[in-house]
C-alpha cells in the first residue's frame, strides 16, 4: 500500500503539471511595414555611414601615400550635408520639443507650436522657426534620398515613407512631447 501511494503521487503530480503551460512562447509577426521601417532606417544609418566617411579628410595606402578623393554625387554630398546639419541641430529640436514649441506631425515632419516663451520673446520665435524650417529640409531631402536609394520605393511613395518616418518619430518620442497621430489628432505623448 505505501509503494502504491509513492508511485500514484507522482504519477498524478505529473499528468496535472501536463494541463499547465509549461513553455511561454512569445510570437512576434513581421507585416510590412515593419519591413519597410527596417528599409527606411537602413537608408538612415547608410547615410549615417556615409557622413562619417567623408568627413574623414584624408587617407593613405599601405606605403603611406596619400590616396585621391572619389568623387561623391551630388545628391548624396547633399543627403549628407542634410544629416550633418541634423546632428548639429538635434539639441536644439530635443530642447525645442520638451518645451512645446516643436511636435512631429504625422508626415515626418516638424511643427511650430506657439509658448508663453515664444510669444514673450520674438528673436526666440525666430530662432525656433528656423531651426524648424532647417530641419524639415533635411528631412525631406534624406527622404528623398531613401526613395533614390531603395528598390522597394518608387518616385510616387514619398508620402508613404514620410508616414513611416512619422511612425518612428512616434515610436522614439519622450515622454511629454506634442505628437500628432496617424488620423490628424494632436496629443502628448504619455
Amino acid at each position: 500500500m505505501r509503494t502504491l501511494r509513492w508511485t500514484i503521487f507522482p504519477c498524478l503530480f505529473f499528468a496535472l503539471g501536463c494541463f499547465e503551460k509549461l513553455v511561454g512562447v512569445n510570437v512576434t509577426i513581421v507585416d510590412q511595414k515593419t519591413a519597410l521601417e527596417n528599409q527606411v532606417l537602413g537608408s538612415f544609418q547608410e547615410i549615417d555611414k556615409d557622413t562619417a566617411l567623408l568627413a574623414s579628410v584624408r587617407s593613405v595606402d599601405e606605403s603611406g601615400k596619400l590616396k585621391a578623393v572619389e568623387p561623391v554625387a551630388k545628391s548624396k554630398r547633399t543627403a549628407v550635408f542634410a544629416r550633418q546639419r541634423m546632428d548639429f541641430n538635434k539639441d536644439d529640436v530635443e530642447s525645442f520639443k520638451l518645451e512645446g514649441c516643436a511636435g512631429e506631425n504625422n508626415l515626418g515632419l516638424l511643427e511650430f507650436f506657439e509658448t508663453e516663451k515664444t510669444k514673450n520673446d520674438p528673436s526666440y520665435k525666430k530662432f525656433v522657426q528656423a531651426i524648424i524650417e532647417e530641419e524639415n529640409e533635411d528631412r525631406l531631402t534624406i527622404l528623398k534620398r531613401v526613395l533614390a536609394t531603395n528598390e522597394a520605393f518608387g518616385e510616387g511613395d514619398l508620402e508613404k515613407v514620410r508616414r513611416i518616418y512619422a511612425g518612428l518619430n512616434r515610436d522614439n518620442a519622450k515622454k511629454g512631447e506634442m505628437l500628432q497621430t496617424p488620423e490628424g489628432e494632436w496629443v502628448r505623448k504619455k
